[in-house]
């Protein structure tokens, strides 16, 4: 892993497959350190020929923390609702600058920017608000954020927002694995065993809740992304799971009518985690669309 720094902040980043072959950014979700992603999903991109980079967002992981800046939630509520400008230490735009930053810090011009739940909103922006370091766009599990769309279920919001009984390694480990029971996906089974060592792991690597609260206003004041994704001239890939309970497939559905030509691919039984079997069915359809990609600029 190596040490990057970028917009006055640095972060965690780490680098796999050809150094030759065609970069592609991925950008975890809410809450979520790089390692989440399984292994066996950047190895079957960096197998592919892919260029793998991984970082760490703010305020999870090895990133930058914003130590002690703790956001008025309901104060941020009361002034997306009035149009305001909300009481946040940064919004989705800036982690947005934060991934053209890193390709910058890596002498990348331009990359493959796919993101997963918060991360696919952090990757529209940086197709939005960076299209020349944008080769292409692939939204997994994710919106637009438009106030049109249907809610999570309740089930799901409750386990999203629920925390841990007590702050020790088996606490949250136990924790998160229930919660992530709650959000799966019925097609795909995992192990809960490995699915639990995972979140332990994590949590030896860093564990810091403060920073949840910060990128969940983060989202809260980013405004939706519905009429600068109409306007996009970016290759785009959608995919959603038909049985996502957080982030409804209506969300992925609309993310793929909004921007111009994009191609949506609906899993079935993929719920809103990244189980190991699922893999080949998400990884597939990303490398088939960035070998197109990649051939359209050759």
């Amino acid at each position: 892993m190596t040490r990057v720094k970028l917009n006055n902040i640095e972060t965690e980043v780490e680098l796999s497959g050809p150094a030759t072959g065609a970069p592609i950014v991925l950008i975890q979700g809410y809450a979520s350190q790089m390692t989440s992603w399984p292994d066996e999903f950047h190895e079957a991109l960096a197998a592919a020929g892919l260029r793998v980079i991984r970082f760490d967002n703010r305020d999870v992981g090895l990133g930058h923390k914003h130590h002690g800046v703790i956001p008025d939630i309901r104060a941020v509520a009361a002034a997306v609702k009035e149009g305001t400008t909300p009481p946040v230490p940064y919004t989705l735009n800036d982690m947005a600058d934060d991934v053209a930053a890193l390709l910058d810090a890596l002498n990348v011009q331009s990359a493959h920017i796919a993101g997963a739940s918060m991360g696919g909103m952090i990757a529209q922006l940086v197709a939005i608000r960076h299209p020349q370091k944008t080769r292409s766009l692939i939204s997994l599990m994710s919106t637009t954020s438009d106030p049109s769309l249907p809610r999570s279920d309740p089930a799901a919001q409750e386990a999203l927002m629920a925390k841990p009984p007590a702050e020790d390694k088996d606490s949250v480990a136990d924790h998160a694995t229930k919660t992530r029971l709650v959000i799966a996906s019925p097609g795909y089974p995992e192990d809960q065993v490995k699915v639990r060592a995972r979140f332990a792991a994590n949590y030896d690597r860093s564990y810091y809740p403060e920073g949840a609260i910060r990128q969940w206003t983060a989202i809260m004041a980013t405004a939706p992304r519905t009429e600068q994704l109409k306007r996009l001239n970016t290759r785009a890939l959608v995919i959603h799971g038909d049985a996502d309970i957080l982030i409804k497939p209506e969300a992925g559905r609309h993310t793929a009518e909004c921007i111009k030509g994009a191609e949506l691919h609906i899993i079935k039984g993929w719920g809103h985690n990244m189980p190991i079997a699922a893999v080949p069915a998400v990884t597939g359809p990303m490398i088939d669309f960035i070998r197109r990609v990649e051939a359209g600029r050759a």
